[in-house]
Parts: structure tokens; C-alpha cells; sequence
């Protein structure tokens, strides 16, 4: 069965949704660790033209490649003459990417039952069931697991009967978070007080350091940067998508959307909470809020929490299952990956991303929510930077060779901004290695990947294969 093809709104909610997460509601006190008022507005503000940058990169790509449609995997590939090289750079973008993808998804569930929390306290319960050696099972670990186990597979179940139901139930889920955000922003504006910027320029970290403006803007690159990650939704589904121009128009209109709500509910936030509160504070959200609604606001966000993140999630399995599909399509991966069922889901990715996902997932077992979130989200990000660089790259290829291009004007407008992606993202890139952490765990995963490929590529065909669903 021919899945039927995504418009312009449903791809620019996939943008939306995959961007505006679960990041969301913990952004604002992450930023006040790093920075004062000052340094995250500038911060945001170069973040904010850097991706803008490569928004506009993925766009042009988008339509002067039309034929190259698995996203950084595809221009990786057509950066190199030699078929050889071209196949293992295609084949390593899609490996980072699907990998970080993994993580990145478990992180979002593993936020839905956080939030879940709220409403059901005995998942916080610390109370032993059992215990193997020194490893002890606690209740809240155990139904937190389960919950984020059940959570992915029930959306497995339903991506696996019909894939435009991801698109519905993204598209709903999208709509209602950017209406609940909106009343956040409105009635926080109630609870804004000047005074809690204090002087925005200064910022002293933890250990009584005095930390430069410049300092404070590093500081916050990676934060902010992480809240744009699912820019490329879009082109990730371009195969999906009705035009070429509406994953472009999808592309930018969702960066827009996101900009306006992280900008306003950052600032809001700032305005209403003391920094020395945001700096502690569990459920920076939940406490804005309260300035203004009391404990009811709890429970409000909690709601617009767990849409948002059912929205996101389903999002992101979906981009998920698609990298590896795309890949076997073009011989960048196993036939095996490109299989799809009688209802025309791609039914082997969809399988093996989930089940890669599960495996991050167990991080809940062995931890609290928050140090099983925050490891997910050392895992993914630096693995997302390369693919955005290499996309940059390919597109900085076409315009000194001037494939594609007619008009000089347009070839050196687009050079221009081609060199502001190209400067933001190795400027991030370096900022973020600068924590070795990041730095092993992100190129781990394409190293990995490098290792595996002579096995991982043993077979492999273009032929895509239909089969029916045991």
C-alpha cells in the first residue's frame, strides 16, 4: 500500500514537534547554570541566526537536489566523486544520525514519565521489590521503565498498521502544545518583574567564578543548540513530502514557530523566577506559573508536558525509522532495512530503531530520571552537529562549482549564508568538545559505526522489498 504523501503542515509540525520537546521545560534553568540574562539572550540570538543559516541550507538543498532525499546521508554521499568514498560517508551520516536518534528518543520518553510523575507520585517511590547482588530494584525505577517500555511499543503497534497516523497524531499534538504554550506566555507576562534580571551582565557559577559575557555565551551554545535539534525533520521526510518547496517553506516556518515560543517562555521565565531560584529549580515552568496560578499550575503543565512530549515522540521515531529506511533505498544500507509491510510501513527499521531505543531506556533502571536524561542527551548531541556540518559542506561544493546555479546573484547570496552555517556550526562543535565527555561518547558512535561497516554492508541491493506484516 502507498503511503500517502505529507503537506505542508504536517511536515512544518514535525519541525515543530521534534524541536520543541521535552528541552522545553527544563531550558530555562539549564540556561541560568550557564549564564546570566544577557549572555542567554545573545546567546539564543546567535544560536537562532546560526540555525537560521542552516535552515536556509537544508531549504536550498531541498530543491536543488531534489533527487538526493535521505537528508545529510544523501549529501555526504554526493560530496565525493569516488563511489567507494561516497558510500561509506553516506553510509557513516546515516549510522551518527540513526544512533543519535536512539538516544535522542529515549530521552523524550524517559521526560513523558517524568512528567507522569505528577499525577502518579509512586513512581518516585524508593521502596526495594528486589535485589540481585548490590543492584537494588526500586518501585519507581521498575514502573518507570515499564511506562517508557509501554509508551514505545504502543506507538510501535500503531506506526506499524498505518504510518499517516504518526502524521495525525503529530499534527494534533503540535497544535495543542504551541495553543498551551501560548497561554503560558500570555499569563506569565502577568508574573514578569525586571528586577529578577538584576544586572544581566553578570553571572557567577557555581564555585564564586565571574564568568565573561563571552563565557557565558559558550556556556549557553550547546543548550540553546539542543533545542533546535529536529530542524531537519523535514528533510528527513522529503520522500514523504508532497513538494520539495513545501520541505523548505516547512523547514523555515517551523524554525519561526520554535524561535518565538523558546524566546518568550526563556525571557518569561527569567522575568518571573529569581536566578538564584531558576538556578534550583526542578520545574522552572511549574514555578513560573505558580507566581501566577498558584499549585493548580503544576498540574497544567504537567498536561501540556506529556501532549508536547506524545507529539515529539512519535515524531522522532518516526524521523528515526526513516534514516535507516532511506539509506537501503539508495544502497547505503542493508536491503533488509528498506523492507516495508501490506500497509506500507517500513516494518524492519521501524523494529531495530525501537529496539536500540530500549536499550537506552534501561538507563531508568540503574538511575534517577534526570541522570537518565541527561546521559541520553551527552549521547545524541554532538552526534547531531556532524551531519549538520557535512550538509553545510556539500552545499558550500555547490556554490564554488556553481552546479545547479543560473543567476550569480542568488549563487553568492547563498555563498554568504553557506559561510554563517559553516562558521556556526564548527564554532559549536568546538565549544562542545570542549567537554571530553560529549566529545567520546558523540564521535563513539561514529566510530562504531566505521567499525561495523564491512559487516553491516555484506549484503546489500537497491530493490525494495514488500512483505507481509507475521
Amino acid at each position: 500500500m502507498e503511503a500517502k504523501k505529507w503537506g505542508l503542515w504536517t511536515l512544518t509540525t514535525f519541525v515543530v514537534g521534534n524541536m520543541v520537546g521535552g528541552g522545553i521545560f527544563m531550558l530555562p534553568a539549564n540556561l541560568a547554570n550557564v549564564s546570566g540574562p544577557l549572555g542567554s539572550t545573545l546567546a539564543w540570538i546567535l544560536t537562532g541566526l546560526g540555525v537560521f543559516m542552516i535552515a536556509l541550507v537544508f531549504g536550498s538543498l531541498a530543491i536543488r537536489k531534489p533527487e538526493l532525499k535521505a537528508g545529510p546521508q544523501s549529501y555526504a554521499q554526493a560530496l565525493f566523486k569516488s563511489k567507494r568514498a561516497g558510500k561509506v560517508a553516506g553510509y557513516s551520516m546515516a549510522w551518527g544520525y540513526w544512533a543519535a536518534n536512539w538516544a535522542a528518543t529515549a530521552s523524550v520518553i524517559i521526560s513523558f514519565a517524568g512528567y507522569l510523575t505528577t499525577f502518579f507520585p509512586i513512581m518516585q517511590s524508593t521502596k526495594v521489590i528486589a535485589s540481585i547482588g548490590s543492584f537494588q530494584l526500586e518501585i519507581g525505577k521498575f514502573l518507570t521503565f515499564a511506562v517508557c517500555t509501554v509508551m514505545l511499543w504502543g506507538i510501535q503497534w500503531i506506526l506499524a498498521r498505518n504510518i499517516n497516523s504518526g502524521g495525525k497524531v503529530n499534527l494534533v499534538a503540535t497544535i495543542t502544545k504551541v495553543l498551551g504554550f501560548m497561554m503560558f506566555i500570555l499569563l506569565t507576562v502577568f508574573a514578569f518583574d525586571a528586577a529578577n534580571f538584576g544586572n544581566a551582565k553578570e553571572f557567577i557559577d557555581a564555585k564564586g567564578n565571574s564568568i565573561s559575557l563571552g563565557g557565558q555565551i559558550n556556556g549557553a551554545a550547546i543548550s540553546t543548540l539542543w533545542a533546535f535539534v529536529g530542524i531537519e525533520s523535514a528533510v528527513m521526510l522529503s520522500n514523504r513530502a508532497e513538494s520539495q518547496r513545501d520541505v523548505k517553506k516547512a523547514t523555515l516556518l517551523g524554525l519561526l514557530i520554535s524561535v518565538l515560543i523558546y524566546v518568550g517562555i526563556t525571557l518569561l521565565t527569567m522575568g518571573a523566577l529569581s536566578q538564584a531560584e531558576l538556578k534550583t529549580s526542578q520545574k522552572p515552568l511549574v514555578d513560573a506559573l505558580g507566581e501566577v496560578l498558584g499549585s493548580n499550575g503544576q498540574y497544567i503543565l504537567a498536561v501540556l508536558a506529556l501532549i508536547s512530549l506524545l507529539g515529539s515522540t512519535v515524531g522522532w521515531i518516526i524521523v528515526s525509522s526513516e534514516v535507516p529506511y532511506q539509506a537501503a533505498k539508495v544502497g547505503l544500507f542493508p536491503n533488509v532495512f528498506s523492507k516495508i509491510n501490506k500497509n506500507g510501513s517500513p516494518i524492519f527499521s521501524l523494529t531495530l530503531t525501537n529496539i536500540m531505543t530500549q536499550f537506552f531506556l534501561f538507563a531508568t533502571i540503574s538511575g534517577t530520571i534526570s541522570k537518565a536524561y541527561n546521559f541520553t542527551i551527552v549521547v545524541a548531541t554532538l552526534a547531531y552537529l556532524i551531519p549538520y556540518l557535512v550538509s553545510t559542506i556539500y552545499q558550500l561544493k555547490l556554490v564554488i562549482t556553481g552546479e545547479t546555479y543560473v543567476k550569480t546573484t542568488s549563487r553568492y547570496a547563498d555563498g554568504i549564508i553557506t559561510f554563517i552555517a559553516l562558521v556556526y556550526s564548527v564554532w559549536v562543535i568546538v565549544t562542545g568538545t570542549a567537554d571530553l565527555k560529549t566529545f567520546a561518547l558523540g564521535i563513539g558512535l561514529f566510530i562504531v559505526g566505521l567499525i561495523l561497516y564491512p559487516f553491516i554492508m555484506k549484503r546489500k541491493t537497491v530493490v525494495t522489498k514488500v512483505v507481509e506484516e507475521s
